[in-house]
């Protein structure tokens, strides 16, 4: 009966310890299921994040992403030729060799036949391997890369957002913008006639050229330069934000303006005189 007990309980051991084993297999399974799900994942994400970048400069009149040469440590591939990194140093060769062939295959290489995407893929999940103690644990790497694709998604954002917004007055709505532009390029414009009024009365300038330049040149001129001004400054860089320049709205502005200056200016002479 000792012999039988004593098989009995091995039997019982053995069979606790195959129920372990295969308790532990099965969840490292789903842990790599996890894990290959959250590389096909930042892969995705890394793709809708190029295609955006290639339409964001098509918009803005950019080179696509694709056609920007990358950096030779991400682009070369296997035997492609000598790599241009230094070799490992002395301590990292093993006794007793000569001096290196080759340096080592960096990290970040792509393979042969992948894309754009699948090299940033790599240099993402290599930046995340070397930026902080991740002690070799994928689950950590894979973390850190989710980490660097959310910071890609805010910055990318940002210059969108950015882009949408011209160099000239970028907080305020283009109506406003026009608007102050316009009355802008008047006010100079009102200026201009002030001293074609002067040098009237010197004198120097005859009434005619005086009516015509209050009446059609100045305000001519000054919707002009302030749609000029709009096109090159008040254009965000992105071809399909709102582009408008308000033309009408420009052209009664100056048209109303200057002339309401002169009469202005008149009346006041009068009075005064």
């Amino acid at each position: 009966m000792a012999d039988y007990d004593e098989y009995a309980a091995t039997v019982r051991q053995f069979s606790a310890r195959t129920r372990e084993g295969e308790r532990g297999a099965a969840a490292e399974a789903e842990r790599r299921r996890a894990l290959r799900a959250g590389v096909d994942q930042v892969g995705q994400r890394l793709d809708a994040q190029e295609q955006r970048l290639d339409q964001l400069a098509t918009a803005a009149g950019l080179p696509p992403v694709a056609a920007v040469p990358p950096s030779p440590a991400a682009d070369r591939a296997p035997g492609s030729g000598p790599a241009t990194v230094p070799p490992s140093p002395a301590a990292d060769r093993a006794p007793g060799s000569g001096p290196a062939s080759a340096p080592p295959r960096p990290a970040a290489d792509r393979a042969p036949g992948s894309g754009p995407a699948s090299a940033a893929g790599t240099e993402v999940v290599a930046t995340a391997g070397t930026d902080g103690d991740v002690d070799g644990d994928p689950a950590v790497a894979l973390a850190q890369a989710r980490r660097l694709v959310d910071e890609a998604d805010r910055l990318g954002g940002q210059a969108e957002a950015l882009a949408r917004r011209p160099a000239l007055l970028p907080t305020w709505s283009p109506t406003a913008r026009a608007v102050a532009v316009y009355v802008s390029c008047a006010a100079v414009g009102a200026l201009a006639m002030l001293a074609l009024v002067v040098a009237n009365g010197s004198g120097l300038v005859d009434g005619v050229t005086l009516g015509a330049l209050t009446c059609a040149g100045l305000p001519l001129i000054s919707f002009v330069t302030g749609w000029l001004v709009l096109g090159r400054w008040g254009r965000p860089a992105l071809a399909g934000a709102d582009t408008s320049r308000f033309a009408p709205l420009g052209f009664v502005i100056c048209a109303l303006l200057l002339p309401s200056t002169y009469c202005v200016v008149l009346l006041l002479a009068r009075f005064l005189g």
